[in-house]
């Protein structure tokens, strides 16, 4: 693992010295700058121009479309006080054509007369609009005298602002940050800067601050590009780092010979898909190699990632070791339990299910079962992590729903052995761009085929309006025996106020479907009613379960052939693909109502729409990015996705994938970071502030 320098590089100290250096930035000011994520000069010449004023001088506003912005020079004439408070002041000008009117409210009459005597010449740039047919200018951007005019740029950069900070006095602050750009040294690899004509560092800053035109502010811009990249590295570097980290921690070879698995795969009704064998053969080859497996499993709703596990947990009990399996709650790991059993037996290997809820003599027994390695697979929740669970020789740890769990328990698990494989699951497709900026240091298994049996959900989009005419609907459905889920509508932060419109759905249901035929789960109940009302459904004994989102909906009912969402707008794209998937897993077919109030934003319909289209969880999670942007997909806080200046995650996938396979080909030569290239590297590191997650970053 690389250990950085204590502290950062002297070259960077005047990047990172303190705001107020910089010309028309006070104490106050800086204070402001806060609201743009600005608190160093580095900070603010990585915050690009978001667009850009055309300021080509023109000889009369004649030339120009109007309304529009104009830059003329002019003859100063009378000036016309207001009449009375609250009304304009107007100067009169005159340009080498026409006449026109330069207009200020609330402005110091002596002011202006100082900067526009009558009878001087001046240079002025703003928008010019016609009223009344007369040509106005209402508050220029700029006045200088003609002599100073070449001050005003052709083309203008336009920030972003907030509130206390102007246009003029960041291009201000940003002219003087600038010179305190150096160059670094190059960190990217020189063929690919040549063959992508990126400039150096400090003349990529000069060049995006310094705009000719819209091309310049485009994203594919050379220089802005290169900036982009600049981020995307030092974030895979980071990733890489971590990964070798983990690779290098001392692996177990673990290689079985095949035989537990020949006996599930001979117990199954039929085959594997060829996404599960490629997965299985990965994970197999991983789990053999000297060096620790850190892999993800990526799977969508119904692909069949439980099987791919239990293989890869077989291969650590053929080798003499164990496997353990981990969910975010015991309802989940009560699921995996149900679904590993059947296969487990057929393997004849001891399974057991470990949660919180385990006491006294049973708990007792299961771990000196484990402890003594007659338990070959474990299935459990965040339990597995307490201090007085020991392995007799753990050799893989596989996490579910990986996003529910820190990275400190990830890498608690992986300890509980003396150097366990790790392999993490997830049901939510990622799309490749984020999958890259998140799980960049892991290898990734995709599973994108859907085992044969799975049914196609028909999804519905069906008006609040029509509420009726669902409720005949299920009831119809309950009277053939059928079960349906009925979750209620995310309505905000609030588990309570959740709860509520799920107890008042759920006693509007009771009346209309009878007593004994509805069941209630929301994340304010007790564990054990919890499990009782799941168990309930699970059984058949409730024919309709009421839910909020905040409990995983996650048993597998195969008799469960009704999904309603209420209120779907609401809803997340990734977390509706989810809830439909529920249903579809039996013999019968299955519906999915997507209830909704008019009248439907556009973005809302959008995300409806593509639901009810598409059933590919890679083709919804690719849209939910492109209509809600990478920061909210997957919850920027809890992904630890990492917040980019200047790269776009959406647009950029291609140089994303550049970097990553930059970063592990540079990390493959150079691991300590010792060469030419290696050294510029790790100023980069310190430059991006990647030092705190080398720090951070390990298992995942």
């Amino acid at each position: 693992m690389v250990d950085l320098p204590k502290g950062r590089p002297e070259i960077l100290f005047p990047l990172f010295a303190e705001l107020e250096g910089l010309d028309g930035i006070g104490p106050k000011t800086a204070k402001s700058y806060a609201g743009l994520g600005v608190e160093t000069p580095k900070d603010l010449l990585l915050t690009l121009p978001v667009g850009g004023t055309d300021r080509t001088r023109r000889a009369s506003i004649r030339e120009a479309i109007l309304p529009g912005v104009v830059t003329v020079e002019v003859e100063v004439g009378p000036h016309r006080k207001p009449a009375s408070r609250g009304r304009p002041y107007r100067v009169h000008v005159t340009d080498a054509e026409t006449s026109f009117e330069l207009v200020f409210f609330h402005a110091r009459g002596d002011y202006l007369e100082r900067i526009l005597p009558t009878g001087s010449r001046r240079v002025v740039s703003g928008r010019v609009e016609l009223f009344d047919g007369l040509a106005q200018m209402v508050h220029p951007d700029h006045i200088l005298a003609a002599a100073q005019a070449d001050e005003i740029p052709a083309y203008e950069p336009v920030y972003p602002l907030t509130a206390g900070v102007t246009q003029k006095g960041i291009a201000r602050a940003v002219a003087s940050a600038l010179p305190r750009a150096p160059y670094l040294g190059e960190w990217i690899d020189l063929e690919l800067l040549r063959s992508r004509q990126w400039p150096a560092w400090p003349e990529a800053l000069v060049q995006v601050h310094n705009p000719t035109g819209p091309d310049t502010l485009s994203a594919s811009h050379p220089a802005r590009e290169r900036l982009a990249y600049d981020e995307l590295f030092a974030h895979q570097l980071t990733l890489g780092l971590a990964r070798l980290k983990v690779k290098r921690g001392k692996g177990v070879v673990t290689a079985g010979d095949g035989a537990l698995r020949h006996k599930v795969l001979a117990a199954l009704p039929y085959g594997p898909t060829d996404a599960q064998v490629r997965a299985m053969d990965e994970i197999a080859g991983d789990m053999a190699a000297p060096l620790r497996m850190n892999r993800l499993l990526q799977g969508d709703v119904g692909a069949g990632k439980t099987l791919v596990a239990l293989m890869a947990m077989l291969v650590a009990v053929e080798a003499g070791g164990q496997g353990v399996m981990m969910a975010p709650t015991s309802i989940l790991a009560a699921q995996h339990m149900d679904s590993l059993q059947p296969l487990a037996d057929a393997a004849g290997v001891r399974i057991e299910i470990l949660t919180g809820r385990d006491k006294g003599s049973d708990r007792r027994q299961k771990l000196a079962a484990l402890k003594s390695g007659e338990i070959g697979i474990l299935v459990g929740t965040h339990a597995v992590f307490q201090d007085d669970v020991a392995f007799h020789d753990l050799r893989l740890a596989i996490v579910d729903e990986q996003h529910r769990f820190g990275v400190r328990q990830r890498v608690k698990l992986g300890q509980k052995g003396a150097a366990a494989d790790i392999l993490v699951m997830t049901a939510t497709p990622i799309p490749r761009t984020l999958s890259l900026a998140t799980y960049g240091d892991m290898d990734i298994s995709v599973l994108d085929e859907k085992p044969p049996g799975r049914k196609p959900v028909r999804t519905a989009l069906v008006n609040a309006a029509r509420l009726d005419e669902v409720m005949d609907h299920l009831r119809q459905a309950v009277a053939e025996g059928r079960q349906a889920y009925w979750v209620c509508p995310l309505v905000g932060e609030s588990e309570v106020v959740e709860m509520t419109a799920a107890e008042e759905r759920f006693k509007h249901l009771r009346a209309a479907l009878g007593e004994g035929k509805v069941g209630l789960v929301h994340g304010q109940l007790p564990p054990a009613e919890k499990d009782a009302a799941m168990g309930d459904f699970v059984e058949g004994r409730t024919r309709v379960l009421v839910a909020t989102t905040v409990i995983e909906v996650g048993v597998n009912v195969p008799n469960a052939t009704i999904m309603v969402i209420e209120q779907a707008e609401n809803f997340g794209l990734a977390q509706l693909h989810q809830l439909r998937g529920r249903v579809g897993r039996g013999e019968g077919a299955s519906t999915c109502l997507l209830l909704y109030r008019a009248p439907l934003g556009e973005t809302a319909s959008r995300r409806l729409q593509v639901l009810r289209d598409t059933e590919d969880g890679f083709r919804i999670a690719e849209e939910d990015l492109s209509i809600r942007g990478a920061g909210d997909l997957i919850g920027t806080a809890q992904s630890g996705l990492p917040r980019f200046r200047v790269a776009d995650l959406e647009g950029q996938t291609g140089l994303m994938m550049t970097a990553q396979k930059d970063a592990r080909a540079l990390l493959d030569r150079d691991p300590e970071l010792v060469s030419p290239r290696g050294q510029s590297v790790r100023v980069l590191l310190w430059l991006m502030e990647q030092e705190k997650a080398i720090k951070l970053i390990s298992v995942g």
